[in-house]
């Protein structure tokens, strides 16, 4: 998701060549940054405010979690990745996807985003005649496990299911960003968040979301701050099961990917790689030697073994063979 096509202005995605892809770096850290803090108040602003003033209606609050997901991931997605959930940055960055350094200004942006985002529901319930007090909305949604669990799950119970939510939901981000196009991508990681939060909430609340999970504990009552390191530990142990796994098979794969494509350029005499144009630095052409494929265009992540020019991975530059 960290790569969406890019036209400058006036280009049309039909004209053979036109179509570029944009490095996430070249929009700096701190337009990245402040497009993941959008993300994150898009996503909490609307899922808590589903939660708060209908909760009774046709949409739920976690499909609607789960559909603003996408539609932030494709709205700003292009810019910063579309992390807006600190679990997804983690396994990112332990897959090898996103740079390190990134990686606290994410977070920091990602719970600065949802905080903004609660505030705002907080001052518009503020002296509404029919809400004498804005608190208890807070706690009905915060995240809490035994007494605060709506079904009594224990600790233990709390624990596993947001692990394992967690590393659900981080596997179809990075699997399905390396696979699919970007929207079809984004759609997958959307439904997934939804329906996983659908089967967390009789149990947690539903967070995988630290950056929610905050957002929420800040303004409910005070068992929830006392219950909210869970709501760390787990979702970032989850994403990070999920992200070191994907970076064993990133590394395994690699050298089974260039014998193959040895033998492929040995098969066809050479004639492949000479032709190969040599890579330009910082953007990825959609032109292939193919033609049916001429302005194909990678969607979510840039080409894996992109470098930054301190040498660590970020998200550099699309690979466009990869589909």
């Amino acid at each position: 998701m960290t790569a969406e096509p890019h036209f400058p202005a006036g280009a049309s995605a039909a004209e053979p060549g036109s179509a570029r892809i944009t490095p996430l770096r070249s929009y700096g850290l701190v337009g990245r940054s402040i497009a993941e803090a959008a993300g994150s108040f898009l996503l909490v602003l609307a899922g808590l405010g589903v939660s708060f003033f209908n909760p009774s209606g046709g949409l739920s609050a976690p499909l609607a979690f789960g559909l603003v997901l996408a539609a932030a991931i494709i709205a700003f997605g292009y810019i910063s990745g579309g992390h807006f959930l600190p679990t997804i940055t983690v396994a990112s960055a332990l897959a090898g996807r996103t740079s390190w350094k990134s990686v606290l200004p994410y977070i920091v942006a990602q719970v600065v985003g949802a905080l903004l985002a609660a505030v705002i529901l907080w001052v518009s319930m503020t002296g509404h005649p029919q809400i004498p007090e804005t608190q208890p909305f807070f706690s009905a949604v915060a995240n809490g496990f035994a007494e605060h669990s709506a079904t009594q799950f224990p600790l233990a119970g709390a624990l596993l299911t947001e692990v394992i939510a967690a590393a659900l939901l981080t596997a179809v981000f990075l699997g399905g960003g390396t696979r699919l196009p970007s929207a079809a991508a984004a759609f997958a990681t959307g439904v997934t968040y939804a329906a996983l939060l659908t089967f967390l909430v009789p149990i947690t609340g539903g967070s995988i979301n630290p950056a929610r999970s905050t957002a929420t504990a800040v303004f409910a009552e005070s068992w929830a701050l006392g219950e909210l390191w869970l709501f760390w530990v787990a979702p970032l142990l989850g994403a990070a099961i999920t992200g070191l796994i994907y970076r064993s098979l990133d590394l395994s794969a690699s050298p089974a990917a260039q014998v193959a494509e040895a033998e492929l350029d040995d098969a066809d005499g050479g004639t492949a790689a000479a032709s190969a144009p040599a890579p330009e630095t910082g953007t990825a052409s959609a032109v292939q030697a193919d033609p049916g494929r001429e302005n194909e265009v990678r969607g979510f992540f840039e080409n894996d073994d992109a470098r930054d020019s301190d040498g660590d991975p970020d998200n550099g530059t699309a690979d466009p063979r990869r589909s």
